[in-house]
């Protein structure tokens, strides 16, 4: 018995249908598999902190712990007590400046691989930048106040965080030096037009 062109249309919408859930089951098992890992091994495993020795990746799942951020969500605001730092291991946020003085200026678009704070590190111990999730993200948060005190009993460990931030705190100034040089320009520009 022939098919009607009917039951073609409800098989491609169910194989659509399927296709879409299987999407989503991928998606979920990459992420659930990031977050079943125990976090020693994924401190161990994240590539910002690749070259530590067993004892200072020790140290630092001490003071480690799973955090996740929902879409949109604030995870640090720039003026606030800075007392913890994130790696990041899925997802990505934004990295944004001067909210305070209006429009905020995006500075940066941070994803997996990066380190999110070091103002935790360094007196007055105040963020320097607003981060917000703009998808799902998953990360290792770091008590700070613990960690500065691990990096002053160890001082390996501290000139290991600090030749690895340094590299971050660099390439984010510059960053913001970019995006402000170009918010000058662009308002030079329109200032300039004004008069002609």
């Amino acid at each position: 018995m022939p098919r009607s062109r009917g039951s073609r249309k409800g098989a491609r919408f169910y194989l659509d249908e399927q296709e879409q859930i299987m999407r989503t089951k991928a998606k979920t098992k990459i992420n659930t598999t990031i977050e079943s890992e125990p976090l020693a091994t994924r401190v161990a495993l994240h590539p910002f902190l690749a070259g530590m020795n067993r004892m200072q990746l020790a140290l630092l799942t001490d003071c480690a712990m799973a955090a996740r951020f929902e879409k949109g969500e604030t995870i640090l605001s720039e003026g606030e007590f800075a007392n913890r730092c994130y790696l990041i291991e899925t997802g990505k946020v934004v990295l944004e400046f001067g909210g305070s003085f209006g429009e905020p200026l995006m500075i940066e678009t941070i994803g997996p691989g990066d380190l999110l704070g070091w103002s935790w590190m360094f007196p007055p111990y105040t963020w320097q930048f607003t981060a917000r999730a703009i998808e799902p993200t998953t990360a290792i948060f770091f008590y700070g106040t613990i960690l500065r005190e691990y990096c002053e009993k160890d001082h390996s460990l501290g000139y290991e965080l600090f030749k690895r931030m340094s590299v971050v705190m660099i390439k984010r100034l510059q960053a913001a030096r970019r995006q402000m040089l170009s918010v000058h320009v662009h308002g030079a520009a329109l200032e300039s037009s004004r008069f002609c």
